[in-house]
């Protein structure tokens, strides 16, 4: 599985991919980041406000960050649809 963070890398990114990495930490699952920076690629996935959140390449949530137990949630949601 890969988690995908949008964003030009901001403290709300930062913050993002920390929460994603607790959350990947938290429930054990195969799980790897990727920062996505290129702007075009972002607009591409549908990103309007940063920071983004994708799974799989399918943008999950943009605009807020996320706590790592939210993350969780989704991480095991995706990973039981598998």
């Amino acid at each position: 599985m890969t988690i995908q963070i949008l964003g030009m890398g901001c403290p709300k990114c930062q913050m993002l991919a920390r929460n994603a990495q607790r959350a990947i930490q938290d429930t054990g699952i195969d799980a790897q980041i990727e920062k996505i920076t290129d702007m075009e690629t972002i607009t591409e996935m549908g990103m309007l406000v940063s920071p983004g959140l994708a799974v799989n390449n399918e943008l999950i949530q943009s605009g807020r960050i996320l706590s790592s137990e939210q993350i969780a949630r989704i991480l095991r949601e995706r990973s039981e649809a598998q």
